[in-house]
């Protein structure tokens, strides 16, 4: 039983969980960092430990959009007030795509009762790992788009037409977001095939995560995708369309040395008595045109590129 007593013992644990396990000193700066974290967050060790965790390495907002949100920041109140907190927080992937994860922190103190670090614990949250087990089916119907990992064009296609029947048989409401990739053929040009199919696997990941687990995400066509929004009505879609549109209008990752940052243009449309498909999605066409995301990526190998940055 000696052996049990032994510190080591218990750090290859922590190390071993699928839980991810952080500790961080009182100037955030990462003590620790385990297999379950990486395996979450796409990071390996050597990339955060030693480096402060708001230095840019995994940016987390409340959804508030903001990556050192102060004093609302559950971290920051579990430092200030020194009780433990627990907040639903969004981390940013290595890849780029949000993480939506359940946060638990801690203060550690030492023999005096002063708070010396942080320790945090983080999970996927549970409808993302439902919603990975549904499409881990899909793909062997073939019915998930390979690039992206979210519904192809024909399995859309089919859900837009199951909603359809239900409006007009039970008149129950639904409506659309179109969500367009700004200038996707200019990536591609500048910096390969590759490069673009890594763009839309961010954005894809962006909003599949930002949706209600209710919800359809499907890929329409090469740089559109089509939201399928269940049981909205007029009020509902558009006040989704607000809240998505501010959440994806700017979504970047890093390609090599550089980080490239993506406009998107999102467009809605509810569905109202009488309409077809071309009715629906031309409404949320124009939506879409009249967005002010309705932007161009001519210049992305310039203006909208950093060289070298270290950002994530």
């Amino acid at each position: 039983m000696l052996e049990l007593q032994d510190p080591e013992i218990f750090r290859t644990v922590l190390d071993s969980l699928q839980t991810g396990v952080c500790m961080v000193d009182r100037n955030g700066k990462v003590l620790f960092w385990n297999q379950g974290a990486e395996r979450l967050t796409g990071y390996k060790r050597h990339e955060v430990v030693g480096r402060p965790c708001r230095d840019n390495i995994l940016p987390v907002c409340n959804d508030r959009g903001c990556a050192a949100c102060g004093g609302t920041c559950p971290v920051s109140r579990t430092t200030h007030e020194g009780k433990p907190q627990e907040a639903k927080m969004q981390l940013r992937h290595k890849e780029g795509h949000p993480v939506h994860v359940l946060m638990r922190i801690a203060p550690i103190r030492d023999a005096h009762g002063s708070i010396t670090g942080l320790a945090e614990s983080f999970d996927a949250e549970k409808f993302a790992s439902e919603r990975d087990r549904s499409r881990h089916i899909l793909a062997e119907h073939g019915c998930i788009d390979e690039t992206t990992g979210i519904p192809n064009h024909d399995f859309t296609q089919f859900q837009l037409s199951k909603n359809f029947a239900s409006f007009a048989r039970f008149h129950l409401p639904f409506g659309v977001l179109a969500i367009e990739v700004d200038g996707l053929e200019h990536f591609r040009a500048a910096y390969g095939r590759p490069a673009g199919d890594a763009i839309l696997q961010v954005v894809a990941q962006t909003m599949r995560n930002a949706f209600r687990p209710s919800d359809f995400l499907g890929r329409w066509t090469d740089n559109r995708f089509l939201a399928i929004l269940i049981n909205s009505s007029n009020h509902g879609v558009q006040k989704t369309w607000e809240r998505i549109r501010k959440m994806v209008a700017c979504v970047g990752l890093r390609w090599w040395s550089d980080e490239l940052l993506v406009t998107t243009s999102v467009g809605y449309s509810s569905a109202q008595a009488g309409d077809t498909y071309d009715s629906l999605l031309h409404r949320a066409q124009g939506s879409l045109e009249e967005s002010s995301g309705k932007r161009t990526t001519a210049a992305a190998a310039g203006s909208q590129r950093r060289q070298g940055s270290s950002g994530i």
